[in-house]
């Protein structure tokens, strides 16, 4: 099974000399087309400074004292970090584009629609990883995406305790700190390494129907399933070529829409569980390195309704 290699790590930190810092420019806007004529050249460029700056107050909190809440579950944690993160994102963008609308995981938890219109919209998860964040487990990453006319146009993902700077533009690749970042092109589940996430709920009816997909998957011979408790970073690492697959009942928009940028640029596609196109809104993915890899995994797996982002 041949891969591409994943994204090395560069130099120094984040808003420094070199590395994910250095990176901020090149990395939103590398490839053909950055130039006169690229309408949201500079939007890119700005949601990755803001994703810096967001990564650095992240990684500072992480081993601080934390008040931690609930939301939808005893497992859906929301900290004072996430609220202080999206609104510093949203007052920054606001302030340069007043127009634009924004849809962020903590204001929806607070009752703000989640519509998606044609209007230049971005999607920020301030915190993607907020339980590992509360446990100082290091993977949690900020991640924006940005839609216009409801099409993704670009996303940037920040792992911030690797200073790790995921970007992609539509039409113009996708890159981790600089280096071109290329799925796997396995079609073989049997020698797939697959990633999915737990979601929200615990009742025994979801946990069920949660442990049962991953026992079909396992009994297709799949070398693995993992759980790293970061929706946006696992879906990297699926860009990056390091995990063949990845599916999720019960993400979100937020947790979605930068992220799927990132997977299309690197070569890979991001469809809906029932093998249909995606549904930004559905609350459930899957994504692949191949068209081949992500049928064979939603014909395994077993719906569990979330309900949708747009009807809460």
């Amino acid at each position: 099974m041949k891969r591409s290699e994943g994204p090395q790590q560069t130099a120094t930190a984040a808003g420094g000399g070199g590395g994910a810092g250095a990176g901020a420019g090149a990395g939103a806007g590398a490839g053909a087309g950055a130039g006169a004529g690229d309408p949201w050249k500079e939007c890119a460029e700005v949601a990755v400074q803001l994703a810096l700056r967001a990564g650095q107050i992240i990684k500072k909190a992480l081993t601080e004292e934390k008040h931690v809440s609930t939301k939808t579950s005893a497992a859906d944690l929301v900290t004072e970090t996430d609220h202080l993160v999206e609104d510093l994102i949203i007052s920054e963008l606001r302030k340069r584009y007043p127009s634009h609308r924004f849809i962020a995981e903590e204001s929806a938890a607070s009752g703000s629609k989640c519509v998606l219109t044609d209007s230049p919209t971005w999607i920020i998860d301030p915190i993607d990883g907020t339980c590992n964040f509360v446990h100082r487990f290091p993977t949690v990453a900020v991640s924006i995406g940005f839609a216009v006319k409801q099409e993704l146009e670009f996303g940037v993902i920040y792992h911030c305790t690797e200073e790790r700077l995921y970007t992609g533009r539509r039409g113009q690749g996708a890159f981790c700190n600089e280096q071109r970042l290329r799925v796997s092109r396995e079609t073989d589940l049997s020698k797939a390494l697959v990633l999915t996430e737990i979601g929200p709920k615990r009742d025994p009816a979801t946990l069920k129907l949660f442990l049962s997909n991953m026992e079909r998957l396992l009994h297709a011979k799949a070398h693995g399933v993992r759980v790293i408790g970061s929706s946006t970073l696992a879906l990297c690492h699926l860009a990056s070529g390091a995990a063949d697959a990845y599916y999720q009942f019960g993400l979100h928009c937020w947790d979605l829409a930068a992220a799927t940028v990132i997977i299309r640029e690197a070569g890979g596609i991001v469809i809906d569980t029932s093998g249909g196109p995606l549904d930004l809104m559905s609350c459930r993915v899957v994504a692949a390195g191949t068209r081949e890899m992500a049928m064979l995994i939603a014909q395994e797996i077993q719906t569990i309704n979330y309900g949708r982002d747009d009807e809460n």
